[in-house]
């Protein structure tokens, strides 16, 4: 009895910086059935530069039942696996912010189904929407001139970023966008983008005076780590992006 509670004592706090495996579907299914939204304040280099909200079909549908009451048995069948991600951050050099409102749909085995993203800059908006049953991406872009482009990719031809690239920059605008200085993408590093590995563990992190259980996410793309902090109802408690991007829960930052 005291050799198994001294292996769960090191398990649980002697290896916190490296946590305890697990296997990344639980995570993922934690997420996907959130009840609450996760409401994140985004930061670069220390100095607030926007905010993010993160929720999940779960949340929507529990937000409309009576406090006083336990929800209904089923609610997820009912709401359907779907998350939405709003927020407002600056983009690059430019002084204007870029808006973005996305909204992507699973199926009942989590399998990806849907995807719709809205993104409004100064000079653009930028509409697109994707469906994994026809392997197609439609993006429609609306400049502040008034003038429309559309196009519609497939699964193949985005195999390949660069055949995105050019067709902004070429097609959409004649080269408005080539003013973003967009950098085209090597074979190796197509290649990379499509096998991206994600290895989930659980951890105890500080949360004020507090150590509270955790699951972190984390992958490394082109060389930059990626961490994303999952509490264990699925609730988003910090996102670390390359640049010095850092997306804190805001009843934690205060």
């Amino acid at each position: 009895w005291v050799v198994m509670n001294v292996l769960l004592w090191r398990a649980e706090y002697g290896s916190r910086d490296r946590g305890i495996p697990v296997p990344l579907d639980l995570v993922c299914r934690k997420i996907l059935t959130a009840p609450d939204a996760s409401s994140l304040s985004v930061y670069q280099n220390g100095q607030r530069m926007g905010f993010a909200e993160f929720s999940t079909g779960v949340e929507q549908e529990m937000a409309k039942l009576d406090e006083d009451k336990p929800p209904p048995e089923g609610l997820v069948a009912q709401a359907g696996y779907q998350i939405r991600l709003t927020g407002n951050v600056p983009f690059g050099e430019f002084t204007n912010r870029v808006k973005f409102d996305g909204r992507a749909t699973f199926s009942p085995r989590r399998e990806w189904r849907e995807l719709d993203l809205k993104i409004t800059t100064h000079f653009a908006v930028v509409e697109i929407h994707s469906l994994a049953a026809s392997q197609t991406v439609a993006m429609e872009i609306t400049n502040a001139d008034g003038s429309f482009y559309s196009h519609v990719f497939t699964f193949a031809d985005l195999q390949n970023p660069n055949t995105l690239l050019r067709t902004l920059n070429q097609d959409f605008g004649g080269g408005t966008w080539g003013g973003l200085d967009l950098p085209f993408a090597t074979p190796d590093v197509t290649m990379a983008a499509q096998t991206i590995p994600w290895e989930a563990r659980r951890v105890r992190m500080a949360m004020g005076r507090e150590a509270v259980t955790s699951y972190r996410l984390e992958t490394v793309v082109l060389g930059q780590p990626i961490v994303i902090y999952v509490n264990t109802l699925g609730e988003i408690l910090r996102v670390e992006l390359p640049g010095g991007v850092i997306a804190v829960l805001d009843e934690w930052s205060k």
